[in-house]
């Protein structure tokens, strides 16, 4: 959609179109909801006033960009976002040619566009990079990295900072708007750039002193005092919803020729009342009622996630010096119950990864159990901390993977695919999954008698119900759910536990049945007695092939100079895995319990 020779009446018209098609979609499909509604203004403006196809747009996270979507010739194809085949919910360069950039975790945007600028200056095009970056993505520290190179070398990039949850700093009303349009505008900034070098070069040192303080005290009534004492010219706050004004201010922005940020206040859901505001239950949502924004329900067994929320609750009120922590996910991770419960041992310290895994560390030094509580997704932003901080001190952390596997309808930015293969050469290092409800209680109460790191990992939503009975925990012990007579035996892990056991049910031979609970350290005792009984084993789990359990098992297979034993596993292959409905996504890989049988046959 064309919308550079558009009115300003038109444009508003366009935004409410986009605001209508998004609550139409997101209503009867699910997605992300209430933030992409709030930067419908801030994205027309972007695109009135810069090229998609040429000027780097770059969504930080990207969960924003449906109206980006809309405006770059998707709006039919828009009924199959986040479905299987369909758009993908997020920005993908294979979709359009409008994506700059494939983006699901937060805080790389403006590293990307320092990158650009450097390219396009080396280049020396006439482009501009811009970014949308939400106020919370500000708290991860990559952020700072970006800004701090960027203030030094001054590329042109405009960075609209979309402030919907919490402001940076307090403004003091009208006059500092417009004090602050007025520091980054051209009159000012051509003043000050003339008014400097006729200081330095005629007058003494007292007066470039007076100078020099009379322009930070104009800045230290504005909110934009930490960007321009970085070296980044400052506007705003704006107001993100009046599209007069984010299309003039873009404009001024460009026409600046160095690194802005343009601060916008939005409100998230806008447009669509119920979901106006700070509510976190409407950033990504299921199919609801617009008319009274209830969620359409589905009955379904208790997710993994609750279970382990109230194993820990349990866990912790009888052990105090049990703490944890979260990245910016406490109601995703449950965290957030034991928050309420706990709010002096568990916190939530937002976009940090790295920060979250080094400070329980030093928790754990002093004496206390932590319990870090991230997606598996998002535990690879702070794996060198799990290393450096963590397994070289040999220290009892608990990392409580959560989303490990296939996740559905985020797609291959957020698949918890290689936690096992990323964390299980690790030294010192203990990596177990429970394959139900009830060892995923058993799993925590291990947890915490350890003396040394361990990770348990279990899935988003339910484990599939099993008919075995459940036990405690042993380090290094694998459990024998089933003995078979044929020649097979079905070694599975963690929640991948339970699709072994439909896909034996549904093959003709009686096959065994082991739940390996531990991948390090391997049970090599029980190992070696199905050797002796079983030389065609299948390797299940919800995991990356390479270094993961299938890999592991032929590691020991080689050491042990086992050679009678024919090893096939149903891991994931050498590909990340697209988005869309979690059993669409296994039939596509092969892995439903009827496609398995087939296999095997």
């Amino acid at each position: 959609m064309n919308i550079k020779d558009k009115s300003l009446e038109e444009l508003e018209k366009v935004s409410q179109d986009i605001r209508d098609r998004i609550i139409d979609v997101v209503s009867r499909k699910g997605g992300h909801f209430s933030s992409t509604l709030g930067a419908v203004e801030l994205t027309v403006g972007m695109h009135k006033i810069f090229d998609a196809y040429s000027d780097p747009f770059i969504f930080d996270v990207s969960h924003q960009c449906y109206p980006h979507k809309l405006l770059t010739g998707r709006w039919d194809e828009f009924e199959t976002i986040r479905q299987f085949g369909g758009l993908s919910g997020f920005t993908k360069p294979n979709e359009s040619d409008a994506d700059y950039f494939i983006a699901g975790h937060s805080s790389t945007s403006i590293s990307l566009a320092v990158g650009a600028a450097k390219a396009i200056k080396l280049r020396e095009e006439d482009r501009v990079p811009v970014v949308m970056i939400g106020d919370g993505s500000m708290t991860a520290g990559m952020v700072y990295e970006a800004l701090n190179e960027l203030g030094d070398i001054k590329l042109p990039i405009v960075i609209i900072l979309n402030d919907n949850e919490m402001s940076i700093a307090k403004p003091i009303g009208a006059i500092s708007k417009h004090l602050s349009k007025l520091l980054a505008g051209k009159t000012y900034q051509g003043f000050k750039g003339k008014v400097s070098t006729f200081i330095e070069k005629n007058m003494p040192e007292g007066t470039t002193y007076i100078a020099k303080r009379m322009e930070e005290a104009l800045k230290l009534i504005t909110p934009g005092i930490l960007f321009e004492e970085m070296g980044i010219d400052y506007i705003g706050p704006i107001d993100g919803h009046n599209l007069k004004e984010v299309i003039d201010t873009l404009q001024l922005a460009k026409d600046m020729g160095k690194p802005v940020i343009v601060h916008a206040r939005t409100v998230k859901g806008k447009g669509y009342e119920i979901a106006e505001g700070q509510h976190e239950c409407w950033h990504g949502v299921g199919p609801f009622n617009v008319k009274d924004g209830v969620f359409v329900k589905k009955d379904a067994p208790k997710a993994a996630t609750a279970v382990f929320a109230d194993a820990l609750i349990k866990l912790a009120s009888k052990h105090e010096n049990v703490v944890g922590v979260t990245a910016a996910m406490p109601s995703g991770t449950g965290i957030n119950k034991l928050m309420e419960k706990f709010p002096t041992r568990f916190w939530d310290v937002a976009i940090a990864e790295q920060h979250a895994v080094t400070s329980m560390a030093a928790m754990a030094k002093e004496g206390f159990k932590p319990f870090i509580t991230i997606y598996s997704t998002f535990l690879q932003r702070g794996y060198d901390q799990i290393i450096h901080d963590v397994c070289i001190m040999d220290l009892p952390v608990v990392f409580a993977i959560d989303r490990a596997g296939t996740v559905g309808n985020d797609g291959e930015t957020h698949q918890g695919a290689f936690d096992i293969s990323y964390l299980r050469f690790i030294p010192n290092m203990i990596v177990f999954a429970p394959r139900d409800n009830e060892t995923l209680e058993y799993g925590l109460e291990f947890a915490y008698t350890l003396t040394s790191p361990s990770a348990i990992r279990y899935p988003r939503g339910a484990f599939t119900a099993i008919d075995f009975p459940s036990s405690p925990f042993e380090l290094g012990k694998a459990e024998v759910l089933k003995e078979g007579t044929s020649s097979k035996v079905f070694i599975a892990y963690g929640s991948a536990v339970g699709r072994a056991c439909e896909t034996a049910k549904l093959h003709k031979d009686d096959i065994a049945v082991v739940d390996l609970r531990f991948v390090k350290p391997l049970d090599t005792k029980c190992l070696k007695q199905l050797s002796s009984k079983y030389d065609e084993w299948y390797i299940f789990s919800d995991s990356q092939k390479q270094a993961g359990v299938g890999s592991a098992i032929l590691e020991f297979l080689s050491e042990e100079n086992i050679s009678n034993v024919k090893l096939t596993s149903f891991e994931y292959e050498d590909a990340f895995i697209e988005h869309g409905d979690t059993k669409l996504i296994e039939e596509s890989l092969g892995l439903l319990p009827s496609q398995l049988v087939e296999k095997i046959r």
